[in-house]
């Protein structure tokens, strides 16, 4: 039987969501190497009350410096982005 390996990523947080999470990024080791997966690793580290910050609406993912709509695969190395939504005037 044949295990894959984790697929390590770093997971970083921008502006209000970086303190509301408390921290400037994670290292995640995901037996699921997709955005799920970073969602689900994510909840067992922070709080309900950060988990829904995170999902709030306008939130934006990207994947190394690129927005990402749905569901993405992750490789190794790469970044993941949480950026809060965006106001403008």
């Amino acid at each position: 039987m044949t295990v894959a390996a984790a697929v390590h990523v770093r997971v970083r947080f921008f502006a209000s969501l970086r303190e509301a999470i408390d921290v400037d990024a994670v290292e995640l080791a995901l037996e699921d190497a997709s955005l799920a997966g970073v969602h689900a690793q994510l909840a067992t580290l922070l709080d309900s009350a950060q988990c829904a910050t995170l999902n709030a609406p306008g939130v934006q993912v990207a994947v190394n410096q690129v927005i990402v709509q749905g569901e993405a695969a992750l490789q190794p190395g790469d970044e993941v982005a949480f950026l809060p939504p965006v106001t403008g005037g």
